[in-house]
């Protein structure tokens, strides 16, 4: 096995990243607590679950080392789905206006 097969992260990246998901999920809490209301509400807990999610998802399950897999993982299934979105947006424009020609044919 060569030495990047068998490269180990230092533990302090890991305690780090630990200190700051508490800090973000304290963070979180403390909206609650202090009973912000509103859209800043929503929009600070999404803030933060996304914060949370990244971090947990380019560390521990190490994409933050892996180019290619952060692109298959991350970048990829937005954009098909981005895709997929507007195709169906295409296709319901396109049965609406045939829809709309066959309903117009019969109310004559």
């Amino acid at each position: 096995m060569s030495e990047a097969e068998n490269q180990q992260h230092p533990i302090g990246i890991y305690l780090k990243i630990w200190l700051l998901l508490f800090v973000l999920s304290t963070a979180s809490y403390m909206v609650d607590y202090f009973h912000v209301q509103g859209y800043l509400r929503w929009s600070l807990i999404i803030v933060f679950m996304l914060l949370k999610a990244g971090l947990i998802v380019a560390v521990f399950m190490h994409m933050m080392w892996e180019r290619l897999a952060f692109v298959y993982a991350i970048l990829l299934p937005p954009l098909l789905i981005l895709t997929f979105i507007g195709i169906g947006a295409l296709e319901a424009d396109y049965t609406f206006l045939t829809r709309g020609v066959f309903f117009f044919k019969s109310a004559l």
